[in-house]
């Protein structure tokens, strides 16, 4: 391989690998942490902790919760919109402010009048590899009743979504 070829192929891997790297650091305070990415979109109560709720979006497959301390410091930030999240909201149990603090806000909401239960729709890459939305149910009184998960339509060529009418 040529120098040039070798110096472009090591650029391209560094640059591939800061993607992954996080804007924030643990233990920075909350003004830091806002200063770095800008002011939340939503801002959620947890105990004593503060979540601060970063999406990106709409339809962005990404959600990051910046938990913040009672001390004011930064203590995790992860995205929100993964399997393990996902697993943590109880059928039965969980209600609608837990699912806020747990996965955030959703893109999209809808509601089924025949079973009455309304709808908030999460986009996601499930195991980093496929579109899919992830579908949580509520009743009238805000429990979670239902999740599905299904193929983003709207990413995923021959599902019907405007990918599928190119």
């Amino acid at each position: 391989m040529r120098p040039a070829a070798v110096s472009a192929v090591a650029t391209l891997l560094l640059t591939l690998g800061a993607c992954g790297t996080v804007p924030v650091n643990i233990g920075e305070s909350e003004q830091q942490v806002i200063a770095k990415l800008g002011n939340p979109t939503h801002r959620y109560q947890d105990g004593n902790d503060r979540l601060l709720e970063y999406m990106q979006g709409p339809w962005g497959q990404a959600t990051y919760m910046a938990r913040i301390g009672p001390d004011g410091k930064l203590i995790s930030y992860e995205q929100a919109l993964a399997a393990d999240k996902f697993a943590k909201i109880k059928i039965g149990e969980s209600r609608k402010e837990d699912v806020l603090r747990t996965i955030g806000a959703p893109s999209e909401t809808s509601y089924l009048s025949l079973p009455k239960l309304e709808v908030w729709s999460y986009p996601y890459r499930e195991s980093n590899v496929w579109d899919s939305v992830m579908h949580v149910h509520f009743d009238d009184a805000g429990t979670v009743r239902q999740m599905m998960n299904a193929p983003d339509r709207r990413r995923t060529p021959g599902m019907g979504g405007f990918m599928g009418r190119m």
